[in-house]
């Protein structure tokens, strides 16, 4: 009986094969082919032997040889189909299956990734898919090609020799039970082998990630030796695996080619008295080291079929995951082209799926009007950043509810709602990739004129004719090589091409020297006018522009008004633009 995890891998096979199918079925046909072929060719040993050999006939032999060339050109050239249509299958799925698992990995939530690091689903992204193309483009063709030479061989042994056949028959239960034994061990291993080759992925993802982090504190060593330790860890799985399959093959070989050299000598011996020819000892010599090097194949690819369930299992399970921020099944709302910006947060609490036991946001409400600029200050751990994140949609509240010109979030597809925001965040985002295409991340039809207009309004325009191929400048992973200035002025071009009525802006000028902070504060104006605006703020410039501020804490909005009723009213607020602001009290 097959287990769930091989009916899950079987059913993600034929669902990625599905649209192949005339391409699959010229396979299978070319593989038929020339397994018969290669059955026939036994016939034709025998008729070589008999009619060509035996008989001392040259007109014999020249018939005898050239059927036999002409079975050696089909088979080659229904090898030749098979293989490249097979191949061609197996690469052809495998980029279907990853392009597939990545367009249902990037719209999952953001909540997802918190339970499941991003670098063990690459490997899953990169590593399980290549065995699958590895098996689905050689090893399942081989299966099944191997399969038919079984079934073939023991009939054709039944047709040449029953006598003869009794020995084999009599072996195939010997060599299936180290199969089914070793199988089981051997399916459990490669689930496992894959897990610890993810983890090395993951591992190697993280370290070279933060590289000057590593190198910064010196960790070099204790890395090599984490991920040494990770390394074995996946050896010592592997070598278990490996073991396993060895002890398989070794026991398959010996059995099978054990129960040959038997009926080798009982057909000897009936040669010897007569009883057949020596051309159906050939063909029934040819058909057991046919039907005993199949079952050596099937041994060894068994093995590679459990990784690939595994393999399967762990793609499935990505593809199976749940996106908890959906579009509405029903009554779904439609925004307006262009909105105005008016928010209304109504007694919103939330706490991350990762740490439920503590609010993040604590019976918050709050109405922000359009065009309005509001500024959200607090301690670290407030909730204000959690806020962009509400607003995003990127989390639902447990309680309460967002609502965006009077229409509930929740009742709007994900991508509608989003358009109308352009987020600035603290660290900013970029991308491998040119400095325009970062800039027009969010506007992708956004023209050369616009792209430029908007890194003059960002003052990045200066800096970035200083490149050494100015706007096609090709920046590293993460804008590696900027400034922190310079990313933050990038973000901030891009948010003012993507041109939304709702602008969040993260701490946006936390990492700018004074400089850079300035010039900031000049495009900042630009950026705002005519759009709703809500900052994460900790500095007095950026505070002191605002129409409101918001004081929050632990998740809870403890105060709102102008700095100036604020610094009157609210220790906290006072206490906060003592420290941070400086400014007397």
């Amino acid at each position: 009986m097959l287990s769930s995890r091989h009916r899950r891998a079987i059913r993600l096979a034929i669902h990625f094969v599905a649209p192949y199918r005339w391409q699959a079925f010229g396979a299978l046909l070319a593989l038929i082919v020339t397994a018969g072929i290669t059955l026939s060719m036994g016939q034709g040993i025998r008729l070589l032997v008999d009619k060509g050999f035996m008989t001392q006939s040259p007109h014999l032999l020249n018939q005898s040889i050239g059927f036999f060339l002409i079975l050696v050109l089909g088979l080659s050239v229904g090898t030749f189909v098979r293989f490249y249509l097979v191949s061609w299958i197996g690469e052809r799925v495998v980029a279907d299956i990853r392009r597939q698992v990545f367009n249902h990995l990037i719209d999952l939530h953001p909540g997802f990734y918190e339970n499941n690091r991003s670098s063990e689903i690459q490997s899953r992204l990169t590593t399980d898919t290549t065995l699958l193309q590895s098996v689905i483009g050689s090893s399942l063709s081989l299966f099944l090609r191997n399969s038919l030479m079984v079934i073939g061989g023991v009939v054709l042994l039944f047709v040449t020799n029953p006598k003869l056949t009794s020995i084999v028959v009599v072996a195939l239960p010997l060599v299936l039970v180290p199969i089914l034994f070793f199988g089981r061990r051997v399916r459990s291993l490669s689930r496992q082998s894959q897990d610890r080759i993810a983890d090395v992925g993951s591992y190697v993802a993280e370290a070279l990630g933060q590289i000057k982090t590593v190198q910064a504190y010196n960790h070099q060593q204790q890395d090599q030796q984490r991920f040494a330790t990770t390394v074995e860890h996946a050896f010592a799985t592997a070598r278990k695996r490996i073991l396993q399959r060895a002890w398989l093959i070794t026991l398959v070989i010996l059995l099978v080619l054990g129960a040959v050299g038997v009926m080798l000598w009982v057909g000897g011996m009936d040669v010897i008295a007569g009883r057949i020819t020596g051309g159906e000892l050939a063909a029934f010599v040819f058909y057991s080291l046919i039907v005993g090097s199949a079952f050596g194949t099937l041994s060894e690819v068994i093995g590679e079929l459990q990784q690939a369930a595994g393999a399967a299992e762990r793609i499935a399970e990505l593809l199976q995951s749940k996106s908890l921020i959906e579009p509405p099944s029903t009554g779904l709302l439609v925004l307006p082209e262009r909105v105005e910006g008016n928010l209304l947060l109504e007694n919103l609490h939330f706490s991350y799926p990762s740490r439920p036991e503590s609010y993040a946001i604590d019976g918050l409400s709050l109405t922000i009007n359009a065009g309005e600029t509001l500024a959200l200050v607090g301690p670290s751990g407030a909730g204000k950043s959690t806020l962009f994140d509400l607003l995003l949609r990127f989390y639902d509240p447990q309680q309460g509810q967002i609502l965006l010109e009077g229409l509930p979030i929740t009742r709007l597809d994900p991508q509608d709602l989003r358009r109308c925001f352009a987020l600035v965040s603290q660290t900013p985002a970029l991308f491998f990739g040119t400095i325009e295409d970062n800039i027009r991340y969010g506007n992708a039809g956004a023209s050369d004129e616009q792209v430029e207009a908007a890194a003059r309004i960002a003052h990045a325009h200066d800096f970035i004719l200083q490149m050494p191929e100015g706007y096609k400048t090709h920046l590293g992973d993460g804008g590696l090589g900027l400034s922190g200035g310079q990313r933050q002025r990038l973000a901030i071009a891009r948010a003012l091409l993507v041109d939304a009525p709702v602008l969040l802006l993260d701490e946006a000028t936390s990492a700018l020297d004074a400089q850079s902070e300035y010039l900031i504060q000049q495009a900042l104006p630009s950026l705002m006018q005519g759009r709703t605006t809500l900052v994460i703020a900790h500095r007095l410039a950026t505070v002191q522009n605002a129409d409101r501020i918001a004081v929050m804490d632990q998740g809870k909005l403890v105060a709102i008004g102008t700095h100036a009723q604020l610094i009157a009213s609210n220790a906290l607020y006072a206490r906060l633009a003592a420290l941070q602001f400086n400014v007397g009290v």
